[in-house]
């Protein structure tokens, strides 16, 4: 039996646990998760290696993470719908995550509408019933199986990491054979400044309320490693005063509760005592402007990074 390996698309509306998911198949947090809809802003590739077991191929599958499903009413959310898009280009598998405690709503059939018309075979993912009775789940599956043709109807829990050595097996089957896409020791193709950022920006969702994490993104200045230590500088940009307030906090307290967690978070991911500064800036309106949102694109980023002339 040849490798098998592909595309495999994480849709589903925000705060289905896509991101919890990913990591959990991936055994690596490659994405933030936080209890705030709309946390990922970014397609996120996880890359498994499953070696061949009896009755089962090898495979690699790049798993690709993708932004909740919602209404795009800013240049952030449309950069965040266009990332979805993206990622349903040229996959292999779609994966459609539902979180199973609560109705099937008009979001979830929205993204089962964007699944559909791609063609590409779909698995639901009846994700959550660690928190449902055993004997509501026979009927959940019934009612979900009549919405359409699915490949595959799996329950999981992505938190309890129950069900995911059977999807695994489901997925792997359900590929084409391929080569290997990346190498084997690689999880995620994002640049580790890109993670750096993401984990600062986890922190400021988690310890910060109202519209605060929304209005905020990060951006690194400087990342500069060494063998013993990384020196890192990234700024905080919100789109008011207030929001620079209390981001800050009394004598600087919230933003030295927002650096010490992130620390942790990067020493753990990098491997190394990180040295890590943080600035607060206000950039008006900044979900709004096309310009500035592309910009935070570590695609976009990494181009410019490559493409900068060394000083001389």
């Amino acid at each position: 039996m040849g490798l098998r390996s592909g595309f495999v698309c994480i849709l589903g509306r925000p705060n289905a646990g896509k991101s919890t998911l990913l990591n959990a198949l991936v055994g690596e947090k490659v994405a933030i998760v936080t209890h705030k809809p709309q946390t990922t802003r970014n397609r996120i590739l996880g890359i498994v290696n499953e070696p061949a077991k009896k009755g089962r191929p090898a495979g690699q599958i790049v798993f690709v993470d993708t932004p909740g499903i919602h209404k795009p009413d800013t240049s952030l959310n449309r950069k965040m719908m266009h990332e979805v898009r993206a990622a349903l280009e040229g996959c292999d598998l779609l994966l459609l995550l539902v979180d199973a405690t609560e109705k099937f709503g008009s979001g979830d059939q929205f993204a089962l509408e964007m699944a559909k018309q791609t063609g590409v075979k779909i698995f639901l993912l009846l994700n959550k019933i660690d928190q449902i009775e055993k004997s509501k789940l026979l009927p959940i599956i019934a009612s979900y199986s009549g919405l359409h043709d699915f490949g595959e109807i799996i329950p999981i829990s992505a938190l309890k990491k129950s069900g995911l050595d059977l999807l695994l097996q489901k997925v792997i089957h359900a590929l084409p054979q391929g080569p290997h896409y990346f190498p084997k020791d690689q999880i995620t193709d994002q640049p580790e400044r890109f993670l750096v950022a993401e984990l600062v920006r986890e922190k400021i969702l988690q310890l910060t309320g109202e519209e605060v994490p929304y209005a905020a993104t990060v951006v690194i200045e400087q990342f500069e490693e060494k063998p013993r230590l990384t020196r890192i500088a990234a700024t905080i940009f919100v789109e008011r005063e207030g929001q620079k307030g209390i981001i800050i906090g009394k004598g600087g307290q919230m933003l030295k509760k927002i650096g010490s967690a992130a620390r942790f978070e990067i020493e753990k991911r990098l491997g190394t005592k990180v040295f890590l500064e943080l600035f607060v800036k206000v950039r008006p309106g900044w979900r709004d402007s096309r310009e500035f949102v592309e910009g935070l694109d570590w695609r976009r980023q990494l181009e410019d990074l490559t493409t900068k002339e060394p000083e001389r």
